[in-house]
């Protein structure tokens, strides 16, 4: 796992953008910190930002939700999360595959930032390492992503 956070960026004097998080239902003990963390991030480097929250009831639901929300044309960038536990069988690394796939695939066509913390973990340590841990959050490094991404993307065009 690596230990460092991205850097945060410069905070907005007023917001400008509008981001979309879609989070699973499901390990809800995780994701939701995910969330919250995610929303306090946003609303640091972004204040009065537009978050929007769609749930889904697994992690397998994710890349409809977020193909739904791109088509919208709304959002500047859209946050995936969610938490599968590799268990005995393919299952979570079949669904953890697909996501990933799926995800680039509604970024590059949609031509929106897809920021993927859809976590693949091995245990419970591990899940709150990264879901809890307030140093390594990955909702906030999610929401770091997202706004820096949602930057560059509008500085280009």
């Amino acid at each position: 796992m690596s230990k460092s956070v991205p850097m945060r960026p410069r905070l907005a004097p007023k917001a400008t953008l509008s981001f979309a998080i879609v989070a699973s239902q499901y390990n809800a003990q995780y994701t939701q910190s995910l969330v919250d963390n995610a929303y306090a991030e946003i609303n640091v480097l972004e204040p009065g930002a537009t978050v929007n929250l769609v749930s889904t009831p697994g992690s397998f639901e994710i890349p409809l939700m977020v193909q739904s929300l791109a088509e919208l044309e709304r959002y500047q960038a859209i946050i995936a999360l969610g938490v599968l536990f590799q268990g005995e069988t393919a299952h979570a690394a079949l669904v953890a595959q697909s996501v990933t796939n799926a995800l680039m695939n509604i970024s590059i066509a949609h031509r929106v930032p897809v920021i993927h913390e859809v976590l693949l973990v091995e245990n419970e340590e591990q899940a709150r390492a990264r879901c809890l841990d307030q140093e390594l959050n990955r909702g906030v490094e999610a929401a770091r992503a997202a706004v820096a991404a949602a930057r560059t993307l509008r500085e280009i065009k």
